[in-house]
């Protein structure tokens, strides 16, 4: 789970990013131009920033700049126009910012973005134990932490496991009381509310995991769950 601050003056642009993103697992706040931008990045340092070129106080470029110059600038930043020249892209680039995103923005691409953006920002905040400071008790004592800490991804499968069982049976008491005199289309919607559900039970509400477990393509999955109502941010991440 990540802290993500969007900046667009779009409130349909950051609504989206916002239910997305927050499907995902992140923590999302959103900002409609650079004062608002300056005040969330002062208060919660954000692990990434989706930021808009084009706003009407201060345009994206320019918020870059000024904490690039102010040595704020410790976050990857992701640049996001529908109306950017390459040249503009470039500028940006050079700035500091990881990458540029052209709207309309596609969901893989935003998500490949997001994943890449948080891999760099982990990689450059991860303490580095100096060498000659690590002995042959220091590497054993790390040896047996390890160990001992392994046997939790089990324990998390274990609880995993029987927590979509539970779901399952839910499930199975919800199936068995269907009414086979209810109109067609009636008891597919409550199948397939059934079928959702358990999915996003079992895939912690990751979207991106219950679209490749049922085939659909992530937008299709959205309105479908939108339709069912469906809300899939109740059923939370519980953790890869």
């Amino acid at each position: 789970m990540a802290n993500i601050l969007v900046v667009d003056d779009e409130m349909g642009i950051r609504e989206l990013l916002s239910e997305i993103l927050g499907d995902e697992g992140h923590v999302v706040q959103l900002a409609e131009n650079a004062q608002q931008a300056r005040e969330a990045r002062a208060q919660s340092r954000p692990d990434l920033v989706l930021l808009d070129i084009w706003m009407p106080d201060t345009d994206g470029v320019t918020l870059l700049k000024e904490w690039q110059r102010d040595g704020l600038l410790t976050m990857p930043v992701i640049m996001m126009s529908g109306h950017a020249t390459i040249d503009t892209a470039v500028e940006a680039t050079r700035i500091g910012a990881l990458n540029f995103l052209e709207k309309p923005i596609a969901l893989q691409k935003l998500l490949k973005a997001v994943q890449q953006g948080l891999s760099r920002n982990i990689e450059v905040t991860r303490p580095v134990l100096p060498v000659a400071r690590i002995n042959v008790s220091e590497a054993t004592s790390s040896v047996v932490a390890t160990t001992q800490f392994s046997s939790t991804p089990a324990n998390y499968e274990t609880r995993d496991f029987s927590a979509g069982n539970h779901m399952l049976q839910n499930n199975q008491h919800s199936f068995n009381n269907l009414s086979f005199d209810l109109p067609l289309r009636e008891a597919r919607d409550a199948f397939e509310r059934i079928y959702f559900e358990y999915h996003l039970h079992r895939e912690g509400g990751s979207m991106t995991r219950v679209a490749e477990k049922t085939g659909l393509e992530r937008t299709h999955l959205y309105r479908k769950l939108k339709q069912l109502g469906v809300e899939s941010v109740k059923y939370g991440k519980r953790g890869e």
